[in-house]
């Protein structure tokens, strides 16, 4: 059986470039452009089994999408993994607070992502 990813980022070309190379990697993907839409998404139902979340989007943020989401019932143990541009250690340091389980700084390569997600996500 296939996982379920999650992609949440405001950059349609980010969401493209994800979306593809893990939907070859044999990943079923589904993305929202922001923390409001991703948490409606969740809200609704669906259960990825990795979050991959920017930080900086319109409307909500990843940090604040994070500590959403991890309030939210089933999605305390999800991984989430930050995939942002980001590289400050007082913003990882709050990310990993919030619940994060780890920290990409893009542009990250296919390989790198798909060996993350191996580590992260039981079976994948």
């Amino acid at each position: 059986m296939s996982k379920n990813i999650f992609v949440v980022d405001d950059s349609a070309t980010m969401v493209m470039s994800l979306k593809t190379s893990l939907e070859l990697a044999g990943f079923k993907v589904e993305t929202a452009n922001d923390g409001v839409q991703a948490l409606n998404k969740l809200n609704g139902g669906f259960k990825p089994d990795l979050i991959l979340t920017d930080i900086n989007m319109p409307n909500m943020g990843g940090l604040d999408f994070i500590r959403a989401a991890r309030a939210l019932p089933g999605l305390r143990f999800i991984p989430i993994l930050v995939l942002t541009t980001e590289s400050q250690q007082n913003k990882r340091d709050e990310a990993k607070k919030l619940g994060a389980t780890g920290w990409l700084v893009k542009p990250v390569s296919g390989v790198d992502l798909l060996k993350v997600i191996k580590q992260v996500v039981p079976g994948a």
